[in-house]
């Protein structure tokens, strides 16, 4: 693993896990490896810290504690805990923060051994905590995962995993470099569903594919049930909001501004587009096998603005369309007439793949797959997943570098969409905006005040 104690501490489970784990299977733990409730010994687990348990990130570690090979050992979060200042978010999510996420964690293993922090650096200088979970905002991923390789920290980072083009690449370039395990919670990469449609298509189970349709989630919807409060309010108590904002543009504290709504401001995130069109178009890529490669070409840019006199800036309405060298175009839009999902259309059928479905026409199309055929990674769940990467050091089913080009389809169609263009002309070797100067400075951005990228 990382450092010689660290291996040495968990060389058990490691051993244990390499033939077991990877298929999915429960693994045979030594009895000398185990604590008295049957678990592997807290000795022998992998250790945890979690960077972000609000929403999300509450939710992923909650999948965490369900792993017996996993100690969750610390938490970080900006916010001591929700209930201090916001008694209709509580109402709305439950309790939330750094407080309350140690308060699970404690119940959970029956000790009071998780340690808190609110700095995210304070947690990552720990030498007891083997891998990371990264489920803060969008705009603190790339500098959070950055420093988390550098410590030799493996990483489950939320999507979409970057803020920009730049921060991708070089969030790619360090993970690699690192040699930790990654990956990154698009879990529609562990769905059977996902997975039998790409290797269908991949397989020409409907011929030449002609086209891509994808359709996205909702509209900008109020997810903290706080839009209406836009106008700046002292920060509460408890809320470091200073840290909060980080590289950002310094912004006066709002309710609206936080809390999953944070998703609907270019400073922070890139909409719809990019929480939803990070599952989607990452699917797309996978089904062209396309994942260390992308689009030439995007067009037929259109968006329905939000208010200039709103706090919001992200379009709860778009389309474009994108096209790969080999003549396949993608149109993406905030809504299709089959819903949220993606449908294949090829000379000989199509393949409609949504969340909990698949349908495949003609229904021959849908034969098991043959020896003979391409059979893609298979991963039954996506915490399990990491957790096997980690003690095999064997390949996740969603790693930096594949992530960064699938999320790359997304931030070029916001650049297109922002500025209004006809066409943008991408060359994926390179990883450059051809022949539009302004539009290749959009794929990066200045951080505020101490922060920097790489």
């Amino acid at each position: 693993m990382t450092t010689p104690p660290t291996t040495t501490r968990r060389q058990l489970l490691r051993n244990a896990a390499a033939s077991a784990i990877t298929l999915g299977f429960p693994t045979i733990i030594p009895a000398s490896a185990l604590g008295k409730d049957g678990r592997p010994a807290p000795s022998n687990r992998v250790t945890l810290g979690c960077i972000g348990v609000g929403g999300r990130g509450n939710d992923d570690m909650k999948n965490f504690l369900n792993d017996e090979r996993v100690q969750i050992i610390a938490v970080c979060d900006v916010e001591r805990g929700s209930d201090r200042y916001n008694k209709a978010l509580v109402k709305r999510f439950g309790n939330f923060g750094r407080e309350p996420a140690r308060d699970t964690i404690n119940k959970h293993y029956g000790t009071a051994g998780c340690a808190m922090h609110g700095d995210f650096r304070e947690l990552l200088a720990r030498k007891d905590v083997d891998a990371v979970l990264i489920a803060t905002p969008d705009h603190w991923h790339a500098l959070q995962a950055i420093a988390s390789a550098r410590a030799k920290k493996h990483i489950y980072c939320e999507k979409p995993i970057s803020l920009t083009i730049e921060q991708g690449q070089v969030m790619a370039r360090i993970v690699k470099e690192s040699g930790v395990v990654w990956q990154t919670g698009s879990q529609q990469r562990s769905d059977i569903h996902f997975r039998m449609a790409c290797e269908f298509v991949r397989n020409g189970r409907i011929g030449k594919l002609k086209s891509v349709r994808v359709g996205l989630a909702s509209q900008n919807r109020d997810n903290n049930g706080n839009a209406s409060r836009t106008a700046p309010e002292p920060v509460p108590e408890g809320l470091d909001y200073a840290m909060w904002l980080g590289p950002a543009p310094d912004a006066p504290y709002c309710p609206a501004r936080l809390h999953s709504n944070w998703r609907w401001f270019y400073d922070y995130s890139g909409g719809n587009l990019t929480d939803f069109g990070a599952h989607h178009l990452d699917i797309v890529q996978w089904a062209l096998d396309t994942e260390h490669s992308g689009p030439v070409l995007f067009d037929s840019f259109k968006a329905e603005w939000p208010p200039k006199d709103g706090i919001y800036n992200t379009p709860p309405t778009f389309s474009f369309a994108c096209e790969y060298a080999n003549g396949v175009r993608v149109k993406v839009a905030d809504k299709m007439d089959f819903g949220a999902g993606i449908e294949f259309e090829g000379e000989n059928g199509t393949i409609k793949c949504q969340r909990g479905g698949l349908v495949v026409k003609p229904d021959s199309a849908r034969a098991p797959l043959t020896d003979k055929e391409t059979h893609l990674y298979e991963s039954k769940d996506h915490y399990l997943n990491f957790i096997d990467g980690v003690l095999t050091g064997k390949p996740t089913a969603t790693d930096c570098e594949v992530s960064h080009r699938s999320i790359s389809i997304a931030h070029l169609g916001n650049i297109g969409l922002r500025l209004g263009r006809e066409k943008l002309r991408w060359d994926p070797a390179k990883e450059q905006i051809v022949g539009d100067d302004e539009a290749q400075k959009m794929l990066s951005r200045p951080m505020r005040g101490e922060w920097r990228l790489g």
